[in-house]
């Protein structure tokens, strides 16, 4: 997002803890000097019974159980035994999901209410500012992050704004109420590192005769950002690591001597810090991105400096290299039918997600970046069936449930602990009043780590931004009035 200048199975999933691997000791250019606080809510045991449950695997389980203990998922299957302390909770006609993921949210960075003074979300003071985290403006007390919780949105994923080549670090947020970020912040997830091709920086600095202007000069830039980067990653690796592959651009010259720009080789330096740790993988690359050539482009360009691309948002026109996606691993975070609002976007189409969802090794997700839209990502994911469905293209809901949960959990680097109910996984949960793609779809119960965090029917359990709560004008009148 840029804002200009305001910038039926008896199937049984048997309980145990997913496996992960041991954590690689965090490098230098990813350590936290602001670490996750989060803590889960503690909960007891709760089984939900006889729903429609989407495991976000693929399968659709009629009539099915899932038990939650420990904050985890235990199992999924037909007549579960559950300890006789659990709650049971009858979800007989009710539909069960993961709970939602949503890759591209500004939430906290541009809260409501929408003005100047919360515009925290672009750092338009110069095109490469990898040196800033989206996490350093997130302003907790959002109300925007209730209003998706009743949407269902469990995790997501915030950004910096498009307007710079470079934007800055984006942060996983687990999404429950708290006083600060670190208390959201999601533990152990990896940074993103948000990029932005086409329009928006050569738009935002071309206007003030600085460089880009062109869209060479955008590609231009991020050469330059990474060549630095690259020869920063070079004189901070310890001398014991095997060296890197030399690329062209590389010096041959000792560690003392004179480099690239802004490259001394000497001093810690942030924007190096995140870019460096992209290279090495550590860090996520989103990449928001609209036309199919300048996404081809950017793939080279990764190829160039040996970066991974995780994701490439918005791309309206990514139906037109689905293939390539695909083959090369890389998601398209997309709308269902956004289009047409800028040049870049003309091209777009309704059947865009659905083409991107079709080949093998596909990653299709269906992401927001709105405030508004993040609270029914469940009717953008029905949209795309029906326009699927115009064009001959049938999809389940069993599948269609992975373009919100599944796969961007993957694009995050979170899928070995979230996005599948799975046993062993995070308990994050949605229990709908139905079909989660009808148009009346209502999410009735959210879990996060197996807590009961949200419910519809239950006013304790509907939080509410202390922003929102106000102040009765008669309490203010008894203490003296406002001062």
């Amino acid at each position: 997002m840029f804002r200009p200048f305001l910038a039926g199975c008896g199937l049984v999933l048997l309980a145990g803890a997913v496996q992960a691997a041991a954590p690689a000791p965090a490098s230098r250019y990813t350590q936290d000097p602001y670490p996750s606080t989060y803590k889960p809510v503690a909960s007891g045991p709760v089984l939900l019974q006889g729903a429609t449950v989407l495991t976000g695997t693929g399968q659709r389980l009629d009539g099915a159980d899932v038990l939650l203990r420990d904050g985890k998922i235990v199992a999924v299957g037909s007549r579960l035994d559950a300890p006789g302390d659990a709650t049971r909770v009858d979800a007989s006609g009710k539909w069960i999901t993961p709970g939602i993921i949503d890759v591209h949210s500004h939430l906290g960075v541009y809260p409501s209410p929408g003005v100047s003074a919360h515009s925290d979300g672009n750092e338009m003071t110069s095109p490469v500012t990898p040196n800033v985290w989206a996490e350093h403006s997130i302003w907790p007390q959002d109300p925007g992050f209730a209003t998706a919780l009743a949407g269902g949105i469990t995790s997501l994923q915030i950004l910096p704004g498009s307007a710079n080549l470079i934007g800055g670090r984006g942060v996983t947020l687990k999404n429950v109420p708290a006083g600060s970020y670190q208390a959201m912040k999601f533990p152990g997830a990896p940074w993103g590192l948000k990029m932005a091709c086409g329009e928006n920086p050569k738009r935002v600095y071309g206007s003030r005769n600085i460089s880009p202007g062109t869209r060479m000069g955008n590609v231009a830039g991020y050469r330059a950002a990474f060549i630095d980067a690259s020869e920063y990653l070079r004189k901070t690796t310890p001398k014991s690591a095997k060296p890197a592959k030399k690329r062209w651009w590389q010096s041959s010259a000792p560690a003392a001597a004179s480099d690239s720009e802004k490259d001394t080789g000497g001093k810690r330096d942030l924007k190096l810090d995140t870019l460096a740790g992209a290279i090495k993988g550590d860090i996520l690359v989103h990449i928001h991105c609209y036309r199919a050539d300048e996404m081809t482009t950017m793939l080279d360009l990764a190829k160039e400096f040996g970066f991974k691309i995780s994701a490439f948002h918005h791309g309206v026109e990514a139906y037109k290299i689905a293939d390539r996606l695909a083959a090369e691993n890389v998601c398209g975070a997309l709308w269902a039918d956004w289009w047409g609002f800028k040049m870049e976007a003309f091209d777009g189409i309704q059947e865009n997600i659905a083409i991107v969802d079709r080949p093998a090794n596909s990653c299709a997700i269906v992401h927001s970046d709105s405030e508004e839209g993040i609270q029914r990502l469940n009717q953008e994911a029905a949209k795309v069936i029906a326009h699927a469905r115009l064009a001959g293209i049938e999809i389940a809901p069993e599948r269609a449930i992975r373009w919100l949960t599944q796969n961007p959990a993957k694009a995050l680097g979170i899928g070995e602990r979230t996005g599948t109910l799975e046993a062993g996984k995070m308990g994050d949960v949605v229990v709908w009043n139905g079909n989660p793609f009808s148009v009346y779809a209502q999410a009735e119960q959210v879990y996060i780590d197996g807590a009961r965090v949200y419910d519809r029917n239950d006013p304790a359990r509907q939080p509410k931004s202390d922003f929102m709560l106000g102040q009765p004008a008669a309490q203010g009148a008894a203490a003296g009035g406002v001062r």
